[in-house]
């Protein structure tokens, strides 16, 4: 049974791992700046009252970071009740003094129509702000408009440029997407040796689509030597990782190979998760 090799292209909203940080301040520390740092802290700590009562009259007198994470509460609901539309204000307001996570968080708003009309023009505006700025998941949502034409004028070089850009930043859904690229020759040449490469670094963050696009080009012998043990292991763990897909083709695969290799498989993808992705069998 052929493989459908997958094209998926996500404009998803990014949410930081942690709010904005105190980085370089000035000397000696000031209120502001001790508040925030006490807000910080109660957000780390789950403890949103505090965090909330820290940031808003900081976020009130024009602090953009504060502004942003006050909006990341709202849009959560984290010591308020989820408000999309206030969300939106304490975005648009850090947008505006040009603080990127920001400028990403409010594109995806408008994306998504969410406390704001569904405007792709403008999702592609503030997407490009932080994009340039260097904004990885910014890049990332900026090429997902220019691969789908939403906003813009659909243009494949585009997208493989800005995909490219978050992909060197280390961003996981950008090296898939940029895989896919060059999986299929869209926007660039089709090159199967890059698709594996893009695709194996987005596996080893845990991003399970690369983990089953692995999985098919190995099963397949395209880009590398075929290798059912290698599919196999791919599969595994792709489907560990709850890709609905992988888990059947690991079965047929398994039906195709000796006790021994499927053994060796089965050791591969343990080894290869618990080492953090580290060692995969190459």
């Amino acid at each position: 049974m052929t493989r459908i090799n997958l094209n998926i292209f996500d404009a998803t909203h990014f949410r930081a791992s942690i709010l904005a940080i105190m980085i370089g301040l000035p000397s000696p520390i000031t209120a502001h700046d001790f508040n925030f740092s006490v807000g910080n802290d109660a957000y780390q700590a789950e403890d949103y009252d505090v965090a909330l009562r820290e940031w808003e009259p900081l976020a009130a007198a024009g602090v953009a970071a504060a502004q942003f994470n006050v909006g990341l509460m709202y849009y959560h609901g984290q010591g308020v009740p989820q408000d999309f539309v206030k969300a939106v204000k304490w975005y648009q307001l850090a947008a505006e003094q040009e603080f990127i996570e920001a400028q990403n968080h409010l594109g995806t708003m408008y994306f998504n129509g969410r406390g704001i009309p569904q405007d792709y023009l403008k999702a592609v505006k503030w997407y490009r702000l932080a994009a340039e700025q260097g904004n990885s998941n910014a890049q990332f949502n900026l090429g997902v408009m220019y691969r789908n034409g939403m906003g813009v004028g659909q243009d494949l070089g585009s997208a493989v440029k800005w995909y490219r850009l978050a992909a060197e930043e280390g961003n996981s859904n950008a090296q898939f997407n940029l895989g896919v690229m060059y999986r299929n020759g869209m926007g660039v040449g089709q090159d199967l040796g890059s698709a594996v490469k893009w695709y194996r670094l987005a596996a080893e963050q845990g991003n399970s689509n690369a983990q089953l696009n692995l999985g098919i080009l190995n099963e397949y012998g395209k880009g590398v030597l075929q290798d059912n043990v290698m599919a196999h292991m791919w599969y595994s763990i792709a489907s560990a990782n709850g890709q609905d897909q992988a888990g059947g083709y690991r079965d047929e695969r398994a039906g195709l190979m000796t006790p021994a290799d499927l053994s060796k498989a089965q050791a591969m993808a343990r080894k290869c998760m618990s080492s953090g992705y580290t060692k995969c069998g190459y």
